[in-house]
């Protein structure tokens, strides 16, 4: 298999788990604070910008590694 396209595959793999993690982390926090304050269950302004974060970084991340792959094994 071409290096590049497997860093590619790989790098998918990484930022769906990067995503997946970072969602529910978020996900848990929030529940937890709307049954302590009573609260409806939404993401705050700050917990959206960091899933926008996420979801921007995840998009390089499969680049990053087909780049690196192709560089070190290709």
């Amino acid at each position: 298999m071409n290096p590049a396209l497997q860093g590619l595959l790989i790098g998918f793999a990484v930022a769906a788990f990067l995503l997946g993690a970072e969602y529910l982390l978020l996900k848990k926090n929030r529940d937890d604070r709307a049954k302590r304050l009573k609260r409806p269950q939404d993401f705050d302004s700050t917990e959206r910008g960091r899933i926008a974060t996420m979801l921007r970084f995840c998009i390089l991340v499969p680049v990053g590694f087909a780049i690196g792959f192709w560089v070190i094994w290709g």
